[in-house]
């Protein structure tokens, strides 16, 4: 089961991401050192909880207590070490793992009524034949129509272990149908889209570093080559980083044999290692320009430096995140999980692009600070500590203390923003529109393949109308003076989302990177890449 929220684009500014995913070991290692020198204070712990427990005045959860303890003084250390109750790890680990288990349905809610918007490839609701537009009304004889029901319900209710049974009312028109699924592995893609922008140009969209990611941008990159391609754009926007084994698996298709990609540096000695590119990559000598924004953290940063500290690929961009600390997940004796920060890593010219946290409030808020201060419209408005100076492997200069800073600076395009775009998006009323009308109109636009209605199809100012309607229904107040404005945008973003329903993502990102700025200049810079040999841009 997926939920459309997914892939559907809310408008940025991007102003709060909270703090990035982290970039994360492949293993767990179990603790064998002793707990001597820290006997004491787990002592002094125990006594208070047992006070609590014995002697204060409510009845009280010491487990609770104790959770919150511990990601209580986790805080204390760093942003990124966290603890995970063992009733939230499974769904913590999902979107690493690549896959989860459920019905493999990707659904949305209209008029409080779940809708199939599609049935996932190879999934046991597509064997059985359920379908778009099917509406989902009980699961296992409960309700899941009516006011108020959302998306954790929905996902609640349909998810569950592989193997196990759950019966699905279906109402289809006007026809009741009975399912009985058997959940199974579900897929979760973390390789976006792929496709040829020009007939030597391809575009990869990879949103974070999971298990699959490296198999799913392999089979990517090879396709793209059969179909001619000879320079690649790397599109890592947003992506908040993952496993930073994928990462170096990935650097190493661009570089050369013995090329540094990272080392990491932790306290204890297990915890230092250098990684090194093999002779097996498959795109070494192709034009390469990599895609970074403030979105982009860990696993983005270990790529996009690497080969930027290599001179391998042309950076286009924002500032990343800063995020250089790597975390190792522990298992706890309940079931429950600790990711401990044990190292940090650098790039290859010995860059830590961890930005400072000895405050964890101003870090949290940092991305709200670089809007304030200016940094995403004006490159110059970056200052940059001439102490954490490196310089790349032609002799370039780079910084390090605080993320990637592209070799091309795109400044955030404001009139990309519509807070009423935002609303129609927030109460699904574009999504509503858009499935209904691919739905209607689903014979007529598929007697074309896609670049014929990319080139063709125009977003009408009735069918903009059409949605403004849908909007209302859903209390959402008409802004005629912003449609004005920014006719185009939603005509982009209307398109997309009918080519969406119609040919998935292949169909919606060739429509929406018409909004994509940092995408857009890219395309443009290949003639600059050359000077990658020369001093820093």
């Amino acid at each position: 089961m997926s939920q459309n929220s997914k892939n559907q684009i809310i408008i940025p500014l991007v102003l709060c991401l909270g703090l990035a995913a982290g970039v994360f070991v492949g293993a767990t290692f179990g603790s064998k050192k002793s707990t001597k020198a820290v006997g004491d204070d787990v002592q002094k712990f125990r006594e208070v909880l047992m006070q609590i427990q014995d002697e204060y005045v409510d009845t009280v959860n010491t487990g609770t207590l104790v959770d919150d303890a511990i990601q209580h003084m986790l805080n204390k250390l760093d942003p990124h070490s966290s603890f995970i109750p063992a009733v939230d790890k499974q769904a913590a680990n999902e979107d690493l793992r690549g896959n989860f288990d459920g019905i493999g349905v990707e659904f949305n809610i209209f008029n409080d009524t779940v809708v199939v918007v599609t049935a996932l490839s190879g999934g046991p609701s597509e064997a059985l034949g359920i379908q778009s537009g099917d509406k989902i009304v009980k699961v296992d004889g409960k309700s899941l129509a009516g006011v108020g029901v959302t998306s954790p319900d929905v996902m609640k209710a349909l998810k569950g272990p592989k193997g196990t049974e759950v019966k699905v009312l279906i109402l289809r028109g006007k026809k009741q149908i009975d399912y009985t699924i058997i959940r199974d592995k579900i897929p979760q893609y973390s390789v976006d889209v792929s496709y040829m922008v020009t007939p030597d140009i391809g575009y990869i969209k990879v949103n974070r570093f999971a298990a699959t990611t490296y198999d799913e941008f392999h089979t990517a990159l090879s396709s793209l080559k059969e179909k001619g391609m000879k320079k690649l754009v790397l599109d890592l926007q947003g992506n908040p980083g993952g496993y930073m084994n994928i990462a170096i698996s990935m650097a190493d298709d661009f570089l050369p044999a013995g090329q540094k990609i990272v080392f990491t540096h932790g306290k204890e000695k297990r915890y230092d290692s250098d990684a090194l590119a093999t002779a097996t990559g498959d795109f070494e000598k192709g034009d390469l320009i990599v895609l970074i924004n403030e979105g982009s953290a860990s696993a983005s940063e270990i790529l996009s430096g690497a080969l930027q500290d290599n001179d391998r690929a042309l950076i286009v961009g924002r500032r990343s995140f800063g995020k250089g600390l790597v975390q190792s997940p522990f298992e706890l004796s309940d079931g429950s999980e600790l990711r401990l920060t044990i190292s940090r890593y650098y790039t290859p010219s010995g860059r830590s692009i961890q930005k400072p946290y000895e405050d964890i409030d101003e870090y949290g808020q940092d991305i709200i600070s670089r809007y304030n201060h200016g940094e995403f419209f004006h490159a110059d408005s970056i200052k940059f500590n001439d102490t954490l100076k490196f310089i790349t492997m032609n002799g370039r200069t780079v910084y390090g203390g605080g993320g990637i800073m592209p070799d091309y600076f795109v400044p955030l395009d404001t009139s990309l923003n519509s807070h009423y775009l935002n609303e129609l998006y927030t109460s699904s009323s574009i999504q509503e529109y858009t499935f209904s009308y691919a739905e209607v109109h689903k014979e007529r636009l598929t007697k074309e393949n896609f670049s014929e209605f990319l080139k063709k199809f125009v977003v009408t100012d009735a069918m903009i109308q059409e949605l403004v309607k849908v909007g209302q229904r859903n209390n959402v107040k008409p802004d005629q003076k912003e449609l004005r404005l920014k006719k185009k945008l939603f005509q982009i973003h209307v398109k997309a989302q009918i080519a969406r329903k119609l040919w998935g993502n292949e169909g919606f990102y060739p429509v929406l990177n018409e909004t994509n700025e940092i995408f857009l200049q890219s395309i443009k810079m290949f003639d600059r890449i050359p000077e990658l040999s020369k001093s820093k841009m």
